[in-house]
């Protein structure tokens, strides 16, 4: 990929890790996403909110092309990732994912060893020359998904046989393995006790340190403390996008307002 259109941009832009324009999501006949802009930046989490059914995870997995998996999707307008289209036909889409991380709703270990679930990525995109640099990749990717103490001593055992906290940093891991820029997370919460809540959002706030994150979630408390950006979506458009700090407390739209403040959702 070549960087031309960063030549173009001023300093600013070049915060933009990925910058979506005019995005329309149908579904066969169903018009799902209308005309998104957003733009998600270097080593900052943006928080999707909204009520069920308004998009916000259909949208999210337009960032590294999950809805190509879908036969009757269909995406228009333009994603571009460090000033490159990512739906260009010269991109592959699994070189894409492995730039793109993701971490879905429940925790999906592989049915593999602890050691085989973080290897199996930088396998397959041929990261590693030889067992030792992976044995360096699978124990650094398990020490920043915060899961290395308690996985140390059981490599070799089953990813299923953690405990459900321990199975999403377990997937955090497997997804950072691949030394990915965009880490998404589409409510990586949503299953788990508020213990194993905490812990993931303190290391969403470590990750950004090296990732631009972005998290779908229906815990506006969630959005609140993890990110410092937020696009509330409502009906498919996005209503409002902003610092999280204003958007909860000086919302422009009357839309984010009625939600925010628990008039509907």
């Amino acid at each position: 990929m070549t960087n031309m259109r960063m030549t173009e941009k001023n300093l600013k832009d070049r915060e933009n890790k990925i910058s979506a324009k005019g995005v329309d999501v149908f579904y066969g006949d169903t018009h799902a996403i209308k005309d998104v802009d957003v733009n998600i930046l270097n080593n900052t989490v943006t928080a999707f909110i909204g009520p069920s059914g308004c998009g916000k995870s259909t949208f999210l997995r337009c960032l590294n092309r999950m809805n190509d998996t879908i036969d009757i999707a269909r995406v228009t307008g333009q994603i571009l990732l460090d000033g490159d289209d990512i739906y260009d036909k010269s991109v592959d889409p699994v070189t894409l994912r492995a730039r793109v991380g993701m971490v879905f709703q429940k925790p999906n270990p592989f049915p593999k060893s602890i050691y085989d679930n973080i290897a199996y990525g930088p396998r397959i995109h041929g990261l590693v020359n030889n067992k030792a640099e992976l044995d360096e990749v699978v124990e650094k990717s398990l020490r920043r998904a915060a899961i290395w103490d308690e996985a140390k001593d059981r490599l070799d055992q089953p990813g299923t046989g953690l405990s459900g906290g321990q199975q999403q940093r377990l997937c955090i891991a497997r997804a950072i393995a691949t030394a990915p820029e965009v880490l998404l997370m589409d409510e990586p919460c949503s299953a788990l006790d508020p213990i194993a809540t905490a812990q993931i959002e303190e290391l969403i706030d470590e990750l950004r340190q090296d990732f631009a994150v972005v998290i779908v979630t229906h815990s506006m408390q969630q959005a609140a403390r993890v990110s410092q950006k937020t696009a509330f979506f409502h009906l498919g458009v996005v209503a409002e996008y902003g610092d999280t700090n204003q958007i909860f407390t000086n919302p422009v739209d009357k839309r984010t307002q009625d939600y925010i403040t628990g008039r509907f959702g």
